[in-house]
């Protein structure tokens, strides 16, 4: 677990709510709260029948990966690695052995849409702003993996269309599509709902729901070749070019090398 406070657990019977707490970042996700995130869901403590995961504050679940440390990525490795343990989390979180529920208020973008997307069920308040702008910003892609269950939650052709426009799902179409299964009136309502909802999931026969949770995660994991796209994206100009101009809050140009 990360040894500060960007990642909070409060335990109230057999639930469990995790924070992502980084409200001045918008909940930007660092390496360690990605890794504390993943034990624990791999790993709940004894007792513990329902994970909801949540963002500090009412302006976002999570705004992606902390961009600024991509500027450590030097070598072809650094992406890879970089994409690899990405999927690693999200499995951890999509196999955990107990229900998760994303309660999602604000923005969920980048890496918190990632998350969201590998809980059980996702619901959220009307401020939903749910989607990947890596077109827009920084210019990288998403893996192989993450595509696929995006496809599986969204459909293909509504993924493509998402990524290539940089547009952000509101929370009435993303119910409408199926990406969350309810939407609160306010991130009161939304918790409150939460707590009801996985309450219910913890009197739930629990072999059930973990058979589920495996067999629906064996049907989707497939080995697909996805390094030469990640280099291509993570090792090219526009991306270097994109990060700077992001952290500067300037419009990129891009080159397409």
């Amino acid at each position: 677990m990360s040894d500060n406070q960007d990642l909070l657990l409060e335990r109230d019977g057999e639930v469990v709510i995790v924070t992502l707490n980084r409200p001045q970042a918008r909940n930007a996700l660092t390496f360690d709260m990605y890794a504390g995130l993943a034990e624990f869901c791999a790993s709940p403590s004894d007792g513990v029948k329902a994970i909801i995961v949540r963002g500090a504050g009412e302006k976002a679940f999570a705004a992606g990966t902390d961009i600024r440390q991509f500027r450590g990525f030097k070598t072809a490795e650094d992406a890879i690695s970089y994409e690899q343990q990405i999927d690693w989390v999200l499995e951890q979180i999509e196999t955990s052995p107990v229900p998760t529920i994303a309660a999602i208020s604000g923005a969920c973008t980048g890496g918190g849409a990632m998350i969201a997307s590998v809980c059980d069920l996702r619901i959220c308040a009307a401020s939903l702003k749910f989607g990947f702008p890596i077109a827009r910003t920084l210019g990288n892609t998403l893996s192989a993996q993450s595509l696929a269950r995006l496809n599986v939650l969204a459909g293909a052709g509504r993924v493509r269309e998402m990524i290539f426009t940089s547009r952000l799902v509101e929370a009435d179409e993303a119910s409408r599509i199926g990406i969350v299964s309810e939407v609160l009136d306010s991130a009161e309502a939304l918790f409150e709902r939460a707590m009801k909802l996985a309450q219910k999931l913890a009197g739930q026969a629990p072999l059930t729901l973990r058979a589920t949770k495996i067999l629906q995660h064996r049907l989707l994991k497939q080995s697909i070749e996805d390094h030469d796209m990640l280099l291509m994206c993570y090792q090219s100009e526009d991306f270097k070019h994109g990060l700077e101009a992001f952290l500067d809050k300037r419009k990129p140009d891009w080159k397409g090398e």
